[in-house]
């Protein structure tokens, strides 16, 4: 097992999250293919017996999972979580519907909370789609997770694996350009994390996705409603036209036969469960000269 500086990922610049959180949070609607991940992603509930009472809904401006948690526990208390003041803002504003609104009556608005609110232990079921991929520090984050699920509860996830974007990846390199994206984690590393930040039995598992476009101006516009480079070694500044002009005709050149642009997405999809707590055993032990004998005479006679 990796041990923890191993299994971190340092490739994500804090600020430039924190500024492309901000910027998703202006668009007013989440990427559709965080959407279809939520999808896929509730399709794994089916395997778990538990039936919370309460889910938080990690990062759920964008998580776009509010319909799949609805479908899937009815009768749970929902509490939207969201770290960026931008994006918490976004889900009081979503949750703040007008009394005439359809909405307001077929769906409960879920409760919206800052990391901080959010109670100890409070929740069985801890949801994030779509998330780790945006922090600085992953386990970080994970240990946040891990206080907020009850003894027994368990968290589940989405993210982005390390063959995402590696079409985009080859052109950049052959062209000696900085990477288009962070370097994201490997499922098995995440793994390492999980048990790093407290949780128990972690199973991953992860798929690979194929997005085509008709041309590079609309598959970079999907790149953009994704979220921006994050990688710290991203080129610094604006992009001119004509660099700009370059990447375009580099990727209409990967075009297939039909003339269509793929890119790959790699989803890794986890979960794993809040273990009790385990007692802890003191590196020296004093046992009582007549308690030990008493232990051999029990163990010989057994």
């Amino acid at each position: 097992m990796a041990g923890p500086d191993t299994a971190r990922a340092p490739h994500v610049d804090a600020r430039a999250s924190d500024a492309q959180l901000a910027r998703l949070a202006r668009t007013g609607a989440a990427p559709w293919l965080h959407g279809e991940v939520a999808r896929r992603m509730a399709e794994r509930l089916q395997v778990i017996r538990c039936r919370p009472q309460t889910v938080v809904d990690w990062s759920a401006a964008l998580g776009m999972s509010a319909k799949v948690l609805a479908d899937a526990y009815p009768g749970a208390r929902r509490i939207a979580v969201e770290a960026h003041p931008a994006l918490r803002a976004r889900a009081l504003r979503e949750a703040r519907r007008p009394w005439w609104s359809p909405a307001r009556w077929r769906d409960v608005a879920p409760d919206v909370l800052d990391p901080g609110q959010l109670a100890p232990g409070g929740a069985q079921l801890l949801w994030a789609n779509m998330a780790l991929h945006f922090a600085a520090d992953p386990e970080a984050l994970m240990r946040q997770w891990q206080r907020a699920l009850a003894v027994d509860g368990f968290l589940m996830f989405s993210t982005f694996g390390p063959d995402t974007l590696r079409e985009l990846r080859a052109v950049h390199a052959d062209r000696g350009w900085p990477p288009p994206a962070q370097d994201f984690v490997d499922m098995h590393d995440i793994g390492d994390q999980l048990v790093h930040a407290g949780f128990a039995d972690p199973v991953m598992d992860q798929e690979h996705l194929t997005l085509t476009w008709s041309s590079a101006g609309e598959a970079l516009r999907e790149l953009r409603a994704l979220g921006g480079n994050l990688h710290p070694m991203r080129h610094r500044g604006l992009r001119s036209p004509r660099w700009r002009s370059a990447l375009e005709t580099a990727l209409a050149a990967t075009a297939d036969a039909q003339g269509r642009i793929a890119l790959t997405f790699e989803i890794v999809y986890g979960h794993a469960f809040k273990a009790a707590p385990r007692a802890r055993v003191a590196a020296e032990t004093n046992v009582p000269l007549d308690d030990l004998r008493a232990m051999v005479r029990r163990a010989r006679g057994a």
